[in-house]
Formats: C-alpha cells, sequence, structure tokens
C-alpha cells in the first residue's frame, strides 16, 4: 500500500490531467494497481469523479466500476450523461451489467436502457429478470457454443479467430447445442487440439451436468461442489441454455452475502463508502441508531420499576450486565444456527414449533451449568446464599429465552418477508437485556429477605 503521501500525489496528478490533459488520465491509470485507482477515485470530490468517468475509455471506466461494489457503482453511473453510462455499461460483462442496472433507479435505469443498443438493452432487461442470488442472476453469456455438426478444426479457428475478442469468455468448455439451442453435449477445448480437424464435436462430447437457471445460491454452490467443475451450463425448463455458472461469481456472491450480513447486523443497511455525502450516510445510520434508542428505553424502563429493589441491594446492580450478556450471546448463537439453516435450506419458514423446541433442551442445559457457574461466583465472592440463587435463576431462565427468542425470530422474520439479518439482532438484545433485568430484579424483590450480604 503506497504512503499517504503518494496516495496525495496520484489524486494531486489526476486533478491536474483533468485540468489539462483528461485524455492522459487513462494512461496514468493504467499504471496504478486496482486498489490504487480505487482510492484515488473515491479520494475525489463526487463532481470530479463524474468528471474523470466522463473524460476515460469506457474500457477503464467499465474496469473502475466492476471492481467497486454493485450498489456504489449504480449511484456513480447514475450521475453519468446516457450516452457516458451506455458506454460504461457496454464493456462490462454481461453478468456484471445487469448487476449494476439491478441497483439504479428506475428513471435512470429506462434512460441509460434507452440509450444502449437494442441487443444489449434487451439482454440486461433478460438479465435483471432473474434472482441476483441465482443460477441466472450470477452466470454469464459469453460462451463458446457449436453445432453438433461443427467439426474440432471449425471450433479451433473460433479461439483463435483475432478479430473476435474472446477476453471475457468462458473457454474451458465447448458446448454443444441443436437448432432450438438445447445442450445436448460438452467438449473440452483443450481436448480440440488432440482431435483431427475435420472431427465433428458430436464424436467427442460428453453428457454435461446441468443447472436450473432458478436455482439458488446455496443449490449452485452444493452443485458446483458435486460436480467438481469450474463451471456449470445453466438452462431453462425446456434444457435450452442460457448461460454458463463460473465457480469464482458463486464463491463472490457466498462472500457478498455474508458481508452484506454481517452489515445489516451492525445497523449498515445499505452500501456506505466515506466518500458519500453525508447527509446521506448519517441519515442511514440514525434510522437504525433511532429505533435502539427506544427500544433500549423499555430495557431500561424495567430497571426503573425496581429502583426500591436496587437501593435495598446494590450489589445486584453488578449482576445485571452479566445476567443480559450471557444470555445475549446464547441467544446469539441460536441465532447464527437459524441463519445458517435457513440459508442451507434445512430449515423452512414453517419449522418454528420444532426449532424452538430444539433450543428449549439446548437452553436447559446451558442455562442450568451457566447459572450454577455464575451463582458459585456470586457466593464466592458475597457470600450470600440468597443472591448467589437470584442471579444463576435468573440466568438460567434468561438462556432459554434467549435460545428460544434467537432460534425462532429468524424464521418467524423471513416468514413475513422481513430479513432476519436486519431484525434479528437489536430485537434479541432489547428482549434479553428486558427479561435479564426483569428476572434479576423480580426475582430479588421476591426474595429480598433471603438476601443477606455480610457486613
Amino acid at each position: 500500500m503506497p504512503s499517504e503521501s503518494i496516495q496525495r500525489d496520484h489524486v494531486d496528478h489526476v486533478l491536474e490531467l483533468l485540468a489539462r490533459a483528461p485524455d492522459d488520465i487513462d494512461d496514468f491509470l493504467s499504471t496504478l494497481s486496482g486498489s490504487d485507482v480505487i482510492h484515488t477515485m473515491f479520494s475525489l470530490s463526487e463532481a470530479d469523479r463524474k468528471d474523470v468517468l466522463i473524460a476515460l475509455e469506457a474500457a477503464t471506466a467499465a474496469e473502475f466500476i466492476e471492481d467497486v461494489p454493485d450498489p456504489i457503482a449504480a449511484d456513480l453511473i447514475e450521475a453519468l450523461p446516457s450516452e457516458d453510462a451506455a458506454s460504461i455499461m457496454a464493456e462490462l460483462p454481461s453478468d456484471e451489467r445487469a448487476d449494476v442496472l439491478a441497483e439504479v433507479e428506475a428513471d435512470d435505469l429506462e434512460r441509460i436502457l434507452s440509450a444502449m443498443p437494442d441487443a444489449s438493452a434487451a439482454d440486461a432487461r433478460e438479465f435483471m429478470a432473474f434472482e441476483a442470488a441465482s443460477a441466472g442472476g450470477l452466470m454469464v453469456r459469453e460462451y463458446l457454443a457449436f453445432q453438433a455438426t461443427t467439426s474440432a478444426g471449425e471450433a479451433l479457428n473460433t479461439l483463435t479467430d483475432s478479430s473476435l475478442d474472446l477476453s471475457r469468455f468462458a473457454l474451458r468448455y465447448a458446448y454443444v447445442l441443436d437448432e432450438d439451442k438445447t445442450l445436448i453435449g460438452v467438449v473440452r477445448t483443450k481436448n480440440l487440439v488432440n482431435l483431427a480437424p475435420a472431427t465433428p464435436l458430436s464424436t467427442e462430447m460428453q453428457l454435461p451436468t446441468l443447472i436450473n437457471v432458478g436455482a439458488d445460491l446455496t443449490t449452485c454452490d452444493e452443485s458446483l461442489a458435486e460436480s467438481e467443475d469450474v463451471s456449470l451450463p445453466v438452462v431453462d425448463d425446456r434444457g435450452r441454455m442460457l448461460g454458463v455458472l463460473p465457480r469464482s461469481n458463486v464463491d463472490q456472491a457466498l462472500v457478498e452475502k455474508a458481508e452484506d450480513d454481517h452489515l445489516k447486523s451492525q445497523g449498515i443497511l445499505n452500501e456506505e463508502l466515506r466518500s458519500m455525502p453525508l447527509n446521506t450516510r448519517a441519515g442511514r445510520r440514525l434510522s437504525w441508531l433511532s429505533i435502539n434508542v427506544f427500544l433500549n428505553l423499555i430495557a431500561a424502563s424495567v430497571i426503573a420499576a425496581f429502583e426500591d429493589t436496587l437501593a435495598a441491594v446494590i450489589t445486584l446492580a453488578v449482576f445485571l450486565p452479566i445476567v443480559s450478556d450471557m444470555s445475549g450471546c446464547s441467544g446469539n448463537q441460536a441465532v447464527a444456527v437459524s441463519m445458517r439453516e435457513l440459508t442451507l435450506g434445512v430449515t423452512g419458514t414453517r419449522d418454528a414449533l420444532r426449532v424452538w423446541w430444539q433450543e428449549i433442551k439446548v437452553g436447559l442445559i446451558n442455562g442450568l451449568a451457566l447459572g450454577a457457574l455464575l451463582g458459585i461466583a456470586a457466593y464466592l465472592w458475597k457470600g450470600s446464599l440468597g443472591l448467589s440463587l437470584v442471579v444463576a435463576m435468573a440466568l438460567g431462565l434468561n438462556t432459554v429465552i434467549a435460545v428460544s427468542i434467537g432460534g425462532t425470530v429468524p424464521i418467524l422474520l423471513k416468514r413475513f418477508g422481513i430479513d432476519p439479518a436486519v431484525a434479528s439482532g437489536p430485537l434479541l438484545t432489547t428482549v434479553t437485556d428486558m427479561c435479564g433485568f426483569f428476572l434479576v430484579l423480580s426475582i430479588a424483590t421476591l426474595t429480598l429477605d433471603s438476601i443477606v450480604l455480610p457486613a
């Protein structure tokens, strides 16, 4: 990673070129690594970044657009004139083009599509109809397709034709289609050189492993793992070939999903970079934090309702965060398992009762163990059997509650069309805090006379 001064020099040089020789920006950016280009571009003001994108060759701009998250790329494209945006879109691979356009606002989308060639626009519209995290959304349209009567020599001539740009094609396999574009076989391209030039592909092709265009991300991952191929042909319900699903696209989608879920759990609901307008960034975060204020006020109100108990046995205040935090940890484990099972398809939206019962059993065992440990610690510290029983019972019961909520809430949220990654975290935290505070203080209130602390 270059030093801050070197990175600042990059930015200054781009601004200088933008002012006096915009056509030279391409050559300068080609000397930088991909990460340096991204850092330089996002160190520019929004207006300068737009001007640089317009000044760049469409292919160079497309390389940059391809390296940034799709929602950010969409924001950049929306700001450009229609012709410039359309030119950049034309340089992107078919799958990436559809992913970016899917994030573009409706009015800007129509404006950009209208400026694209009819065939490219139609292809993009068809691509965008597929779920982003499905075989259709992850496939590429650039692949080698031949008829069964095509000879090995003719196929090799296509591969070596200098007039064709095959740089973005999936070249490991040649796919053999009939007249209706139904996939009937596949040939490894490396095997073509060993064949007599006149050999028809039909004599060398093998039956392919197929994947349906509607397959979800988990199915795509499992199908590729089972086939041990680096890509799979994607077909519709009638067996017609639509594209190729590369292993790299599936791996990238899995990583992005994990990152997205993590960000959502922390209250970052949309892609955010610090180069975005301040009001946008602050507003997105504030919408989440404002909800948390009210949720925490609910939890705090439980403590306020037991002020007399806390005043009588102030030591209880030490154990309130321990009970809520330990229960929250147990609940988060249950959330993680449910999220994973939902992703794998092991658990469905109708399995809430089954999941709840399974978590109850785990919660009882772990609640007893954790409660006993905390009770022993409380007794060793204060020498009060009453105090140790209160905190032990509170932690044990709250653990059962936490795993019940953690296990079932993601399933129920998904059933009602709410993203579990967004809502599970704050809901679990607030409820476990509230229940933990209530259990400690209510049990202590009922057994106040038994809590005798040594002088």
